[in-house]
């Protein structure tokens, strides 16, 4: 018999790469870091959805650098940041007001989604669909 040491773990001086025993193979230690989790909204999703169809470079090179959470985050914070200033602006220039609620509900209801669509129609093709 060979008088050999097994050792259940080395790391390789070329690689910098560390290898455990796992029966009679060494197998790396290979981890992948922790993305900062984040939950989508409406408009990350469409964004997220935009880069896989038609934009597969953009989102690959997002994605292999990491930075694919980052970009959703930021749109979709500035998309909504965007629809409820477009909004706003929409509502002080229409004759809307809050009185409407109770005495005309149904004029303001379909006047606010009016609003609102055009809203996320102008931010769709400014931030979604780039």
């Amino acid at each position: 018999m060979k008088n050999e040491v097994l050792r259940k773990e080395f790391t390789d001086e070329k690689t910098g790469i560390s290898y455990t025993l796992v029966g009679d193979y060494y197998l790396p230690n290979l981890t992948l870091e922790q993305e900062e989790k984040i939950t989508l909204n409406k408009y990350g999703l469409l964004r997220l959805d935009y880069l896989k169809k038609y934009k597969k470079a953009d989102y690959i090179i997002l994605f292999m650098n990491k930075e694919l959470n980052n970009h959703l985050k930021e749109v979709q914070e500035t998309a909504q940041a965007r629809v409820n200033d477009i909004v706003e602006k929409l509502k002080s220039k229409s004759n809307l007001t809050e009185d409407m609620k109770n005495t005309d509900m149904l004029y303001w209801i379909g006047t606010m989604n009016a609003i609102k669509n055009q809203a996320e129609e102008i931010v769709l093709k400014e931030l979604i669909y780039v």
